[in-house]
């Protein structure tokens, strides 16, 4: 397991309902979690983004998410695939089909463009010092 390989505990924390936040969080404060991975589908988590990004910050616990919703609600950073480039690419095979392409001759594409996204304010009110070498490979720091 590649968390074994880096010396890193990992500890999988799941909650089944909005009710179940702020339990949870505090059950990862007590077990003296140093960070958070937000992995999910975007859909199932969007309406309490928020809530998940207030919760992280009243935690003092840095996370990271998969979807740029979040740090655009306050979440630290971002690492995942860029949706506005998917999206795109969905047009472009939408503009195929309405063209006469056949479903099945359309290639199936891996995702190619990633974003890192940094909130630095965030960062800020946690008491992080983030490396200057961090900020440089983002590919966006909000401020």
């Amino acid at each position: 397991m590649a968390a074994q390989a880096l010396g890193v505990e990992l500890h999988v924390q799941g909650v089944r309902s909005p009710a179940e936040f702020e339990g949870a969080f505090a059950a990862m404060t007590k077990a003296g979690a140093d960070a958070l991975l937000i992995f999910t589908d975007s859909v199932l988590l969007e309406p309490y983004q928020s809530a998940i990004t207030a919760l992280t910050l009243k935690h003092r616990l840095p996370a990271i998410y998969l979807w740029r919703m979040y740090v655009d609600s306050g979440g630290l950073l971002v690492y995942g695939i860029s949706l506005r480039e998917r999206f795109r690419r969905a047009a472009s095979y939408v503009d195929k089909l309405l063209k006469g392409a056949k479903p099945d001759a359309l290639p199936v594409e891996q995702p190619m463009q990633f974003e890192f996204i940094i909130n630095v304010k965030t960062a800020q009110a946690m008491g992080l010092t983030l490396p200057p070498t961090l900020l440089f490979q983002a590919t966006e720091v909000i401020q």
